[in-house]
């Protein structure tokens, strides 16, 4: 077996097909758009390269077949953020066979010690503003959109090889038949309560998406930036992820909440498109594959809360069950009956109390992973 740094276009492109054959037989598994994954790797078009250093890799037996992927990042932003000296793993795929995990895990700590970093963590696809954890729980059915995936064997790899959790990332299932419409008539209340103070929630304007993506970014900083492995966001790296999204956003299921026209916090779901990337071929969106992405994605039966954010002083005031039951509502008028809330830190009791209320249940759990460098 070989171990090879990905350099040319071609590595780049078996880089990321290489879960396609890895997973070719899970009936759960679900392909990432390839253009969007294309362009995450480009140092070109993704800001988060200005700010990081990145080396992949590739494993190869002696048939030339590829049996492995890793990579080693080194994330400046976030050590200057966090003032650590840590670097990160991500995108680790491997076949059933520890000694590959063993050889990769080594390439990604070999890198990183190079770098002068003292510690490792993971995974992270490149940061925690994108893809992160290892799936632990909930292997008997598919990742929602922007969630990883991956076997159970995963776990016991890294494990032995001498990670240790770090933290724990929360998946929350809220189903028609078990959300607590109590408390939805309750946040229905505290909506006309708050607009007498000036606080009313709104959806996002498509037409100055530009201007409520920027306010967004600032919210976004600002009230993430005690959460555990929080990195903030440049204003690229922000609109670089709130363009990917913009295809598949619909305004009422993203929301703003304005005090006097301040932007104080915001919610964002999206339709859940995994159940249509599930039958398109190796991630392909073109020639038909966008066809069935743009008819599909107003018929999908679950979507997914991917961020809520409020600033520290307009916590508790009720703005969180209200942006929660705004979508539940819309939801149920567009006969979708589930909603994933992910991923939530285990260590976050404001958001987990929230969800619990909801009646929401923890149906999938993520690992975040890191092992001291000697």
């Amino acid at each position: 077996m070989t171990i090879v740094a990905v350099e040319t276009n071609k590595q780049r492109k078996q880089f990321i097909d290489f879960p396609h054959q890895l997973y070719a037989n899970d009936p759960n598994y679900v392909p990432e758009i390839y253009l969007a994954q294309k362009e995450l790797f480009s140092k070109s078009k993704n800001p988060f390269f200005k700010n990081a250093k990145v080396q992949l890799y590739l494993a190869y037996d002696s048939n030339q077949r590829i049996v492995g992927r890793i990579a080693a990042i080194r994330n400046d932003s976030y050590n200057d953020f966090a003032k650590a000296n840590i670097g990160f793993f991500g995108f680790f795929d491997v076949y059933e066979d520890y000694e590959i995990a063993r050889q990769l895990l080594d390439k990604a700590v070999a890198w990183v010690k190079a770098e002068g970093l003292d510690a490792i963590q993971g995974p992270t696809n490149f940061s925690t503003n994108d893809t992160a954890g290892m799936l632990s729980e909930g292997f008997d059915s598919p990742p929602t959109v922007q969630m990883t995936y991956n076997a159970p064997y995963y776990l016991d790899f890294v494990e032995r090889y001498g990670f240790q959790s770090k933290m724990e990332l929360l998946s929350y299932l809220i189903t028609e038949e078990k959300v607590n419409m109590k408390s939805l008539r309750v946040a229905n209340m505290l909506e006309e309560r708050l607009k007498k103070k000036g606080i009313v929630v709104r959806t996002l304007k498509m037409k100055q998406f530009k201007q409520d993506v920027k306010a967004i970014k600032e919210v976004y900083n600002a009230a993430w930036d005690k959460n555990w492995g929080f990195v903030p966001a440049t204003d690229e790296e922000f609109e670089h992820l709130a363009d990917g999204l913009k295809m598949i956003i619909n305004p009422d299921l993203a929301l703003i909440a304005e005090h006097d026209g301040r932007k104080v916090g915001f919610l964002l779901a999206v339709p859940d498109i995994n159940e249509i990337m599930r039958t398109v071929k190796r991630g392909r969106l073109l020639p038909f594959g966008i066809f069935k992405l743009l008819f599909g994605k107003n018929k999908v039966k679950k979507v997914r809360i991917i961020t809520l954010g409020i600033l520290e002083d307009y916590r508790k005031m009720g703005i969180e069950g209200i942006f929660y039951s705004r979508v539940i509502q819309t939801c149920l008028a567009a006969k979708i009956y589930q909603a994933e809330a992910s991923w939530v830190l285990a260590n976050n009791q404001m958001m987990n109390a929230g969800l619990e209320k909801l009646n929401a249940e923890v149906y999938k759990r993520h690992r975040i992973y890191e092992m001291p460098i000697s």
